[in-house]
C-alpha cells in the first residue's frame, strides 16, 4: 500500500492540482494556530470590524509582511530554477522576522510544509531543496522553492500563496468574533486584486526590494508575546 501511494505521488501531476492541495486549509502546516499579531490588534482596538480588518490586511499585503513574503517566495522559486544561493536566502528570510512569535510562525509552518510535501509529493528536486535550506526555514521560502522543484509556474503559485495568507488571517478574525463568515468571505474577495498586484510586483523583485512600512503590524506581533489572554500562538 505504501509503495502504491509513493508511486502515485511521484507520477506526473497537473501543477494546478498540486497547488490546490498545498494551499488548502487542510494542508498540515498549522496555519490555524497563528494570527500574525492580529489577536493583539483586535484587543487594542486597531481592528474592530470588517472595514478595519480589510485595511489591516491590505496594508500587510501591500506594504508589510505579505509583500516581503511574496518577494522571498519569488526569489526562492528563481533560486531553484536558476541554481541560485537558496541557503543564503533561507537565512535572510528567517533574519527578517520582526519578533520571536513571527519567527516561530514562519519556521514552524515552513518545517511542517516541507515534511508534508516530502511525504506526500516526493521528488528528487525537492530533496535537494531540503538539503539546502534545512528542516527549519521561512514558510515563504519553503513554498516557493517546493513550487519550483515540482515545476509549478511562478505567477499562479505566487498569487495563490498571497491570497491564502490573507484568507488565513480572515479565518483568525472570524474565530475571534470580529466578523462573521459571510463578511469574511467578502473581505477575502476584496483582497484578491491586492494579492494579484503583490504577485505582479514580486515576481521580478529581488532581495534588494525587501522592506516595508507596516510598523503597527510588527509591533502587534511583539505585544502579542505578553498579551494576557491568548487564543493564538502569534
Amino acid at each position: 500500500m505504501a509503495r502504491t501511494a509513493t508511486a502515485m505521488a511521484t507520477s506526473t501531476t497537473d501543477p494546478a492540482l498540486a497547488l490546490f492541495a498545498w494551499l488548502s486549509p487542510a494542508y498540515p502546516v498549522g496555519a490555524f494556530a497563528y494570527s500574525h499579531g492580529l489577536e493583539w490588534a483586535i484587543e487594542a482596538g486597531d481592528v474592530r470590524d470588517g472595514a478595519s480588518l480589510a485595511a489591516w490586511l491590505g496594508a500587510l499585503v501591500q506594504y508589510g509582511s505579505g509583500r516581503n513574503d511574496a518577494i522571498l517566495f519569488a526569489c526562492a522559486w528563481r533560486a531553484v530554477n536558476e541554481s541560485g544561493d537558496l541557503a543564503s536566502l533561507a537565512e535572510l528570510a528567517v533574519a527578517l522576522s520582526p519578533s520571536q512569535e513571527r519567527r516561530l510562525e514562519s519556521v514552524q509552518q515552513g518545517a511542517a510544509f516541507l515534511a508534508a510535501t516530502r511525504a506526500a509529493w516526493p521528488c528528487a528536486r525537492l530533496d535537494d531543496v531540503i538539503a539546502q535550506v534545512g528542516a527549519h526555514t521561512a514558510y515563504a521560502v519553503c513554498f516557493g522553492a517546493s513550487a519550483a522543484a515540482h515545476g509549478l509556474p511562478l505567477r499562479p503559485a505566487l498569487e495563490g500563496f498571497v491570497a491564502a495568507f490573507g484568507a488565513s488571517l480572515v479565518s483568525a478574525a472570524v474565530r475571534l468574533s470580529v466578523i462573521g463568515q459571510t463578511e469574511g468571505q467578502a473581505i477575502v474577495a476584496r483582497l484578491a486584486p491586492l494579492a494579484s498586484a503583490a504577485a505582479a510586483h514580486a515576481q521580478d523583485a529581488g532581495p534588494d526590494d525587501l522592506g516595508g512600512c507596516a510598523l503597527r503590524a510588527d509591533l502587534a506581533s511583539i505585544h502579542h508575546e505578553t498579551q494576557y489572554s491568548r487564543l493564538f500562538r502569534s
